[in-house]
């Protein structure tokens, strides 16, 4: 089966950070307006004792202060000058430390490298002076040069110290243009740490993120294995995983689960709970969802998933209950960004509920109360969506149509949403022909030009779909979607089941475990008259996602087989998820059943 590339409502993001970083070398701020006298007094009073004679040099002040004057008036190459000139005299650091600065202000990054090397010379066993040099290295993608700075910069680091250091470098070199290359630059600076038993799995974890980064997933794994077998409680190594378990290496699941259910805290199940959303498995986060909510009551974002989750499978009573946890932490939350944010997403998740209870007055109730302007075009369609659920086209079409823009971008995404509108409320003919429209305005627009292959479909016009879903795979191979689309097209009309299965699989080897294009590959294997090969793929996908669609075509798999019974139970709970559905009402009309 195939879906649209539609606006989304609520969003689950999968996403996962590595540490804290090192600080950026990119250019800083303009200098904050203060008195050159006095940052020339304060520059001279930090001054080591050692240079004390130099700090009361009449000169050395005045070229310190000359200095300080041209940065304040944004002469900056001029400071920077200036501040060189004053440390190389007085041989001081802090001097140094200014002159670099003041170089990298200036937006020059020789002469800010240039400055942090004369401070390093001039203090070898100055970590900062290293530290400076290997930021604007990293940030001049000069990733070769900079490597005896990061080993350096390693072997300064205290050994207690270290695991730290190990994730911030990789956000250090997450800019780098090559990431092999500053994989490699990694490892041979990590090298010193790599069996030791404390430092050992933070070492490899960083050196199988950058791996991992790369595109290098062998190398990750291996790294992870090798960090495992120091430590297997580690928690850098843990995070490792589930970066690993996101990009599909399923084989490292059973870490993952341990470590988490041995070092159970709400942040780290909702980092797993993440992951798994954004693999489609809503029944494995749902488990690690109510775990966190049973574990740490207090954790509003939790309450937050699962109501989006339960209302998804139609658990409205459980996703009430959800949302009652939800609301009652909200005034706990910060003031500001953080609790209007939730609040908003509050009323979604209500007006939701109160659309599947079919209370549409009370929905779009809900939906007023948002005041977020920078939403209002999603929740404007929202609101045009449940008048079409009521028949209400016309008013709906009129409400987004009435909804203000600020500029090109938003006009595009009303029109996608008046499409969206049209499909859903049966009008395939108008909306294909609004598509068309708008694709024709962006042609380069993969998405675009995807949706309206969908709806030519709808409409008959089969040529014109193969045509469109082609070109998208030439210009865009890695498109899994217009594989799956046109593979499960020729299955669904019963033609060319040799390609439509080659196409969907290369769209399943590409997005392993996707339940809706392996709900698609069944319908290849039931047309060819497999039903075995058939329903036990649908059953996997069911397993996954409790689809409509899915249900619809499972339910005729069981039926055919004699299977009356679990078919019958299957589309009594995609009628229950959604009644309104055309596969599955057009599925137990076409064979006649009352279920």
């Amino acid at each position: 089966m195939v879906h649209p590339l539609r606006i989304q409502g609520l969003a689950v993001a999968a996403v996962l950070a590595m540490g804290s970083a090192i600080a950026s070398a990119q250019p800083a701020a303009s200098p904050p307006q203060v008195n050159a006298a006095k940052q020339a007094t304060d520059l001279e009073q930090s001054m080591d004792r050692e240079s004390a004679e130099a700090a009361l040099s009449a000169e050395l002040f005045y070229e310190i202060l000359v200095g300080e004057l041209a940065a304040q008036e944004g002469a900056l190459n001029d400071a920077q000058a200036l501040m060189m000139e004053a440390a190389r005299s007085s041989n001081n650091e802090k001097l140094y430390r200014r002159a670099t600065e003041l170089a990298v202000q200036s937006r020059s990054a020789d002469r800010a490298l240039r400055n942090a090397r004369a401070w390093l010379d001039a203090y070898p066993e100055s970590r900062d002076a290293n530290r400076a040099a290997l930021r604007i290295l990293v940030a001049m993608n000069r990733i070769s040069d900079s490597a005896s700075y990061l080993r350096r910069e390693v072997e300064l680091t205290p050994a207690a110290n270290r695991s730290a250091t190990f994730l911030a470098i990789t956000q250090l070199y997450s800019n780098a243009s090559d990431k092999s290359l500053a994989g490699d630059v990694v490892e041979q600076a990590l090298e010193i740490d790599f069996k030791d038993p404390k430092n050992g799995p933070v070492a490899w974890a960083a050196v199988g993120h950058m791996r991992l980064v790369a595109g290098q997933k062998p190398a990750a794994l291996q790294a992870l294995q090798n960090g495992a077998k120091l430590s297997s409680d580690s928690g850098a190594i843990a995070l490792l995983a589930m970066e690993l378990l996101e990009s599909g290496t399923t084989e490292v699941e059973p870490l993952v689960k341990s470590y988490v259910d041995k070092n159970a805290s709400p942040q780290l199940r909702m980092t797993y709970a993440r992951v798994l959303l954004g693999q489609k498995r809503n029944a494995d986060a749902k488990s690690q969802l109510q775990l966190i909510t049973r574990e740490a009551p207090e954790f509003p974002e939790a309450w937050a998933i699962l109501a989006n989750i339960q209302l998804q499978d139609n658990e409205l009573d459980a996703a009430e209950t959800s949302l009652a946890q939800f609301g009652a932490l909200l005034p706990k939350l910060p003031d500001g960004v953080g609790r209007n944010a939730g609040q908003a997403q509050f009323y979604l998740l209500n007006a939701d509920l109160a659309e599947k209870r079919k209370r549409y007055d009370e929905a779009d109730g809900y939906l007023q109360r948002i005041p977020d302007a920078a939403n209002l075009l999603s929740v404007q369609a929202r609101r045009a969506d449940i008048l079409a659920r009521q028949g209400k086209v016309k008013e709906a079409r009129a409400l987004i149509q009435a909804t203000p823009t600020t500029g090109p971008n938003q006009a595009r995404l009303k029109q996608v949403a008046e499409v969206q509108l049209l499909r859903d409320a049966g009008l395939n003919q108008e909306a294909y022909q609004l598509q068309a429209a708008l694709s024709s305005q962006t042609p380069a627009d993969m998405e675009l030009a995807y949706d309206t292959a969908l709806l030519a479909e709808k409409v008959g016009q089969f040529d014109e779909m193969e045509r469109l879903l082609r070109d998208i795979i030439e210009r865009k191979p890695d498109f899994k979607h217009a594989y799956n689309a046109l593979g499960y097209s020729y299955a669904d009309r019963n033609i060319k089941l040799d390609e439509a299965q080659a196409l969907i699989q290369k769209a399943l080897d590409m997005e392993p475990g996707d339940p809706f294009i392996t709900d698609s590959l069944a319908w290849v294997y039931f047309r060819r008259g497999n039903l075995a090969q058939a329903e036990k793929l649908l059953e996997q996908a069911y397993a996954t996602r409790q689809d409509v669609e899915i249900a619809a075509h499972l339910g005729e798999v069981l039926w055919t087989q004699g299977k009356q019974d679990r078919a019958l139970l299957i589309w009594r709970q995609g009628l229950k998820t959604d009644s309104s559905n055309s596969t599955l009402i057009e599925t137990i009309k076409r064979l006649n059943v009352k279920p």
